[in-house]
């Protein structure tokens, strides 16, 4: 078989010898795109494909048309609104991520952000700690309970909200459980926000719940940016001039929001979550396993489309 790893943003070296050795020792073939400019680029590389790792790459509805012998397509990350679902289901082809991989890498850049922002970004001026504070978690999952664990760690006041588990899962883990994510954002000094980019998620993060927050807070978002509703942030911070937002997901308004707001918003220059060492080289390892336990056995086990 044929797999293409097509990366606009590489893979480490290491990754990549890494993952031609578990493709090669399977008996099957690599073949690697990286810093393509386009879309044809792209269809061109994967037209006799018949399988694909991508990173954040846009795998649309045309890729798919592109490649008639695509039979899986493995995201090395969590997330996966990249990929046009519909169109893959469509055409019989097997969708995967890699969950928990990146974990680690972007619940450490959460953990930096707050302090980062909690000290005026590192200028000058006198900030503050984030020994005693009180921390929210949207979306408990693997990183969100990174988040908790290293928070706690701390001497944080860790809560959390989800509504896809029980308050028992969630105190389990030593986490205050609450019902809303209403509740969670007028209660705490810190939210980190982990939820995909849904239908309904989209543009759920604005005024409403940002404007709840007490004092002084501040929200740190290392999910999607598709997540907030921008304009409702930017009307939130220009009323309240004590809260702060940090995201290594760029808003659009990026360049309005630094001119009218300076060091209470913060965004770093690329997505920059997973961009460890560990993390690439965990992420594209796992998804060139996971290609060849689909090949071997029929393994779906991270199916992400049906």
């Amino acid at each position: 078989m044929k797999i293409l790893l097509a990366t606009q943003k590489p893979f480490a070296a290491a990754a990549v010898a890494g993952i031609k050795n578990i493709v090669e020792t399977a008996g099957h073939k690599l073949s690697v795109l990286e810093k393509y400019s386009s879309a044809d680029e792209l269809a061109k590389a994967a037209a006799d494909a018949d399988a694909m790792i991508v990173r954040s790459d846009k795998v649309t509805e045309e890729i798919v048309a592109a490649a008639p012998r695509l039979k899986i397509i493995v995201r090395a990350g969590a997330g996966y609104d990249n990929i046009d679902l519909k169109a893959c289901s469509a055409k019989g082809i097997v969708v995967m991520n890699t969950p928990g991989q990146n974990s680690n890498a972007v619940a450490e850049l959460a953990i930096a952000m707050m302090i980062f922002m909690s000290r005026g970004q590192f200028t000058p001026a006198t900030g503050s700690e984030i020994l005693g504070k009180t921390l929210g978690i949207q979306a408990f999952g693997n990183v969100g309970r990174l988040v908790a664990a290293k928070a706690a760690a701390l001497g944080m006041k860790v809560k959390a909200t989800d509504p896809f588990l029980s308050a028992d899962t969630i105190a389990a883990a030593g986490v205050q459980p609450v019902d809303t994510a209403e509740e969670l954002y007028s209660s705490c000094d810190f939210v980190s926000i982990h939820i995909p980019a849904t239908p309904q998620t989209v543009k759920s993060i604005g005024y409403s719940l940002v404007s709840s927050m007490p004092q002084g807070a501040t929200l740190i978002n290392t999910a999607r940016k598709e997540v907030i509703d921008e304009d409702g942030l930017f009307k939130a911070l220009e009323q309240r001039e004590d809260l702060k937002y940090a995201t290594d997901v760029a808003p659009d308004n990026l360049a309005q929001m630094s001119q009218e707001f300076g060091l209470r918003v913060f965004a770093t220059p690329k997505k920059m979550g997973a961009q460890t060492a560990e993390a690439n080289i965990n992420a594209g390892l796992a998804a060139a396993r996971q290609i060849v336990g689909f090949f071997k056995d029929g393994d779906t086990t991270f199916q992400v489309n049906r």
